[in-house]
Formats: C-alpha cells, sequence, structure tokens
C-alpha cells in the first residue's frame, strides 16, 4: 500500500489525506507524530504518537462498525496509515460530555467531575479563522452548514457511539470522560463517521485511579504522553492485533 501512487489532498494539524492514484473514492490518512493544544498556543512532535492514534482509532472504528455505525474506516495499511472512504466532511466538531470538566467548568456553573445525565452535546464550527465557536441549530442551519434533519441524525448517532465506546471502554478500565467527532457524506451521500477517535479526541480516565491517558497531559504541560496513549494501546487491542502491528517495536 505505501508504494501505491498517492497525492497530498489536505494537511491538517497531526494528519495527513492522500488520494489514492485511481482511487477517486478512497483516502490514505496518516497521522503524524504532531501535537497541539491550547488553540495552537502548544506545540510538539512525539514519536511514536501518531502511530499508537492510528492504532486506537482503527479499533474503536471497527468496535462501532461492528454495531452498526457507519466509519469512513475501511483499514489500517501500516500502524500509521489508515485506507478510508473519502467523505465531503462537515465542518462541525461533535462534542459529547459525560462528565464535566476542562472548558465546561471554566465557562458553566458545573461541579469538577459531576456526572452528566444525560450526556450534554454541542457543536463546534470547525474554523480557524473564528477559533471554533459553539453553535446553535439556528446558527448550523442559517449558515447551511447542516440542515435540522441532518443535525437530528447526528445527535442520533453520537448518542449510540457513546453508548457502545464507553461500554467497550469501561470494560478495558478506562472512563469515556467526553470526545469530539466529525462527520462527512460519502459518494451515495450517506451521513458517515469520520476523522478519528482517539486520546487527541477523547478524555479517557483510569476508570480506579482517574488518571488521564489522553491530551489533557500534553495541554498540562506534564511529561508522560507518549507512555499514556502506549498503554491505551495495550488496553484496547487483542494480544492477536498487538502482535499483527508489533506495537513493541513501533
Amino acid at each position: 500500500m505505501t508504494e501505491i501512487k498517492k497525492e497530498l489532498l489536505y494537511t491538517g494539524k497531526a494528519k495527513d489525506v492522500y488520494k489514492l492514484d485511481g482511487e477517486d473514492d478512497k483516502v490514505i490518512i496518516k497521522f503524524r507524530d504532531d501535537i497541539t493544544a491550547l488553540d495552537g498556543g502548544r506545540k510538539d512532535t512525539l514519536s511514536k504518537k501518531g502511530a499508537y492514534n492510528a492504532l486506537i482509532s482503527a479499533k474503536l472504528f471497527e468496535v462501532l462498525e461492528e454495531h452498526g455505525v457507519a466509519t469512513q474506516y475501511i483499514k489500517l495499511v501500516e500502524p500509521d496509515q489508515m485506507l478510508s472512504k473519502s467523505l465531503d466532511m462537515i465542518p462541525l466538531e461533535v462534542i459529547c460530555r459525560n462528565i464535566a470538566t476542562g472548558s465546561l467548568l471554566r465557562k458553566y456553573p458545573f461541579h469538577r467531575n459531576q456526572k452528566l445525565d444525560p450526556p450534554v452535546m454541542q457543536f463546534d464550527y470547525k474554523n480557524d479563522v473564528y477559533h471554533d465557536p459553539m453553535l446553535n441549530d439556528s446558527i448550523i442551519t442559517a449558515l447551511e452548514i447542516a440542515t435540522q434533519e441532518q443535525l437530528d441524525k447526528i445527535r442520533e448517532i453520537t448518542h449510540v457511539i457513546n453508548k457502545v465506546l464507553s461500554k467497550f471502554l469501561i470494560d478495558k478500565g478506562l472512563i469515556l470522560v467526553d470526545f469530539k467527532i466529525e462527520f462527512g457524506f460519502d459518494k451515495d451521500g450517506k451521513l458517515v463517521l469520520g476523522d478519528e477517535i482517539s486520546p487527541d479526541t477523547t478524555r479517557l480516565w483510569d476508570a480506579e485511579t482517574l488518571d488521564n491517558f489522553d491530551k489533557d497531559i500534553f495541554r498540562k504541560g506534564e511529561e508522560g504522553v507518549v507512555d499514556a496513549y502506549h498503554k491505551v494501546v495495550n488496553l484496547v487491542l487483542t494480544d492477536e492485533e498487538k502482535d499483527k502491528w508489533n506495537v513493541e517495536k513501533i
């Protein structure tokens, strides 16, 4: 797969998207070792981080597919490269929160670690110029980012994703505190989950100690980011999957 001719389509903060020669409906998503936080105010490059995120994302996408959630994921072709369906992405970040932490505490009078039942869901405009502001349905439909019907469907799918992943992860000893996901439309116009689900885009806590195993470690300026991501890999992948991708030698 790495020998197939490909053309760079898009470079994001931590991933590159390549068009494959002769494959208009498929792309290669390469997870880089770059990491950013605080609206780009903190940046670094951490060896192995990209591969760990790709492995975790692939596994979680597979779990979701098994539960009927359509994703752009096709297969992992290298530890840091994912073959995926090409999507026309919706410029929305969909955030689902199960526990009050992070920016929710800075902006609203929630109690620290307050359980949110039902989960709190929000939409942010994915736009660096406007610094990803929170949107309501009226603004989204007025800007023609999505229709009300599409927003309702996104909410429905996100609740399913939250339920499935919360159960999968707690069985591995991890609490799914919150997560950010993105959606797009495939070549047939079907609404599909895209991007990634990894410690870069979720908050994951140890179920016993409540220690962070996500990008919050980097946001706080602490050490051990890659070790934490590696631990998540070891928790969510089976022994066979770890052997297949030779995780210990990445």
